[in-house]
């Protein structure tokens, strides 16, 4: 299934000196393990184990 472009920007870094991935979502929220394919997954099925939305705060 394909996707149509977006801006969002999804990251997955290599820790060096270890087998850990950190993912980074484009909401913000953050992830590490050893599976490439479940850190993708994660962050493509998004918002699914990600955390709430902080309401806006008001000035």
């Amino acid at each position: 299934m394909s996707r149509p472009p977006t801006a969002e920007v999804y990251r997955i870094d290599w820790l060096p000196g270890s087998d850990e991935l950190h993912g980074t979502c484009h909401c913000g929220a953050e992830r590490t393990g050893q599976d490439p394919v479940e850190m993708w997954e994660w962050m493509l099925g998004h918002p699914s184990g990600h955390p709430a939305p902080r309401p806006a705060e008001h000035r």
